[in-house]
């Protein structure tokens, strides 16, 4: 199908939207959870894809499938208005998964006519030596940022074709409640913290760095695909200012009410050992300078152009350590 430019999203949805609104979350991790839930809060009806699937509460549908099988995902996708890519291949298998995962998504945003709203990272950016802002070339020389190039040339190039319309919302490392092991303030460090052990982090503890807090992101996606001067272009998420790891370390013990642990950097030599037999951690080292050096989001784009600021970090880290907190005494 192809979609004149001058089309919009209510010109083309608005009968569908009348008669049910069906949005279609791809992925249940930390940001596609709480772009379901978002979602239907705001009465939404919401079916949200997994391989594991899951058990339904209205308005929340879980359905099991492959999202790279695009003929099952379009079948799960009828009468979307919306679909959300929040899913990623496991991160040792990107380069196989992701071509065949990206162009399932866009395929049947082609089909059905539904927007699709991408959550992308910064690796596309490479290493630079300043604040990423949505206008920097995407220069990674690395595998995993070729990817990423890759899907949001790939996505571009069939919306400038008007074969699709769709947008990708970038943003930094996750903080919030439900970041587990995908998240370098997560599981490496916060139950550590809680229990007053020493903490050890990815790179130098403080070197400058962007968290991006997920119910932001989720905000995000909502928003994006209701926008019609958002699609075409990538946008990123609305992040607080940056603060190195031992900050966020520090902080988040006087709001735990705990003592401030020592904080260390996890050599890379010990790294490189365990991926010897981890496929995982053998992939951190491409994006080491990640860590060891300032990794810095400029988001005043999408702030100036929606009006919408960030969470205040204090709040964004009382949230971690809560939902934390929770999680291990529901665990002992």
């Amino acid at each position: 199908m192809s979609i004149d430019a001058s089309t919009t999203f209510s010109d083309l949805d608005v009968e569908k939207r009348d008669r049910m609104s069906v949005h279609v979350v791809v992925g249940k991790g930390p940001v596609g959870a709480a772009t379901a839930n978002l979602l239907a809060e705001q009465g939404q009806e919401v079916r949200l894809i997994s391989l594991s699937g899951g058990p339904s509460e209205s308005p929340i549908k879980h359905v099991a499938l492959d999202a790279g099988d695009a003929d099952r995902l379009a079948e799960a996708s009828a009468d979307a208005v919306a679909i959300y890519g929040c899913a990623a291949p496991p991160y040792h298998r990107w380069t196989q998964d992701w071509p065949r995962l990206s162009t399932a998504l866009l395929d049947v945003a082609e089909r059905t006519n539904a927007v699709l709203v991408l959550t992308g990272n910064l690796y596309a950016y490479g290493p630079t030596d300043v604040p990423m802002t949505e206008d920097l070339p995407l220069n990674a020389g690395f595998r995993k940022g070729k990817v990423r190039t890759r899907v949001w040339q790939d996505a571009l190039a069939r919306h400038q074709e008007g074969r699709v319309r769709v947008t990708e919302a970038r943003a930094s490392d996750f903080i919030g409640p439900g970041v587990t092991a995908g998240g370098h303030l997560a599981a490496r460090v916060v139950p550590k913290l809680l229990k007053g052990r020493p903490v050890q982090v990815l790179g130098n503890p403080d070197a400058t760095h962007s968290w991006t807090y997920v119910p932001d992101i989720a905000r995000t996606l909502v928003r994006l695909a209701r926008e019609e001067q958002a699609w075409g272009r990538a946008w990123h998420v609305p992040t607080a200012p940056p603060f190195s790891a031992r900050q966020a370390i520090e902080q988040m013990s006087r709001i735990a009410g705990v003592a401030v642990p020592r904080v260390s950097a996890m050599p890379w030599w010990a790294l490189q050992a365990i991926g010897l037999v981890s496929p995982l951690v053998r992939e951190l080292s491409e994006i080491r300078y990640q860590f060891d050096s300032p990794f810095v989001i400029d988001s005043s784009g999408y702030t100036k152009t929606f009006d919408e600021e960030p969470t205040p970090t204090e709040e964004a880290l009382a949230a971690t350590i809560n939902w934390w907190q929770q999680k291990l005494t529901a665990q002992s």
